[in-house]
């Protein structure tokens, strides 16, 4: 494998209910509708499928969707908890081939460490010392791999006053991790319902759109952004590189689907 290729969706908040609404979407379908997006696209079929928090809209009888959805697709799984899951929950719900919750998994020349920064009864995300020490670990121990970091809250400010009152606490203990290791190409989020691009220390930093609703960018107070749902795709070489881009699912008259890509 001279190239691993992900798709990565995040923030579904699925309901049990098959047609609950989050500000004015319903989350199932907007779910359906980017996956299906994604299965028509030439990115079809990915290595491995990302889910990076906040499956279920504290609700779990919601993580039969998610069972449901993503457990034919006949790849591998890779799920990290959001503030509005219940990390016990689902790890319990989730312990079912294809799926995997946190730990790490190695693909050829790339390792995938899935982090739980979810901190109970709180919006805002933190790493326990022993996350960080298994984040530390799993870097350490990566054996000439390259690695790609993937947790929930967003782990540097976004310029948007409510939303960086959510964000990752201990931010700083973080990066001290990730600056102690050559080998980190990448680090992903979602929480944030928006794009992001950056660049730190020569490691790119990479927020995902959610599947359902998303927010205003640089916005002081909440604010719900008319973007549609979203997914992002990522091409993981075996030099290290890394191509990706986020895809935008917008629906045409009569109801058929198509993309708008944005290059990252």
């Amino acid at each position: 494998m001279t190239v691993l290729r992900l798709i990565q969706f995040t923030d579904p908040h699925l309901y049990g209910s098959e047609t609950e609404t989050l500000r004015g979407i319903a989350t199932l379908p907007a779910l359906e509708a980017a996956l299906d997006c994604a299965q028509q696209s030439s990115a079809w079929p990915p290595d491995v499928v990302l889910v990076t928090g906040d499956l279920v809209q504290d609700d779990p009888t919601g993580y039969k969707h998610i069972r449901r959805v993503f457990g034919q697709l006949g790849m591998p799984i890779l799920c990290i908890p959001g503030n509005h899951d219940d990390p016990a929950v689902m790890r319990r719900e989730l312990r079912v081939d294809p799926f995997t919750v946190g730990g790490h998994r190695d693909y050829d020349a790339w390792r995938i460490v899935l982090l739980d920064s979810a901190l109970p009864g709180s919006a805002s995300g933190r790493l326990s010392d022993k996350s960080l020490a298994q984040l530390d670990d799993a870097l350490k121990t990566a054996d000439g791999r390259h690695c790609l970091v993937t947790l929930h809250h967003h782990p540097i400010a976004m310029a948007s006053r409510w939303l960086d009152r959510v964000a990752l606490e201990n931010a700083e203990e973080f990066f001290n991790v990730i600056d102690r290791h050559d080998n980190v190409r990448a680090v992903v989020w979602g929480h944030v319902h928006q794009a992001y691009e950056g660049m730190r220390n020569n490691v790119r930093l990479l927020a995902t759109p959610s599947t359902c609703a998303q927010f205003v960018p640089h916005a002081d107070e909440f604010a719900v952004d008319r973007r549609p749902p979203a997914y992002r795709t990522l091409e993981l070489h075996s030099d290290g590189s890394l191509f990706t881009e986020v895809v935008w699912v917008e629906k045409r008259v009569g109801g058929s689907l198509h993309s708008v890509y944005s290059a990252a």
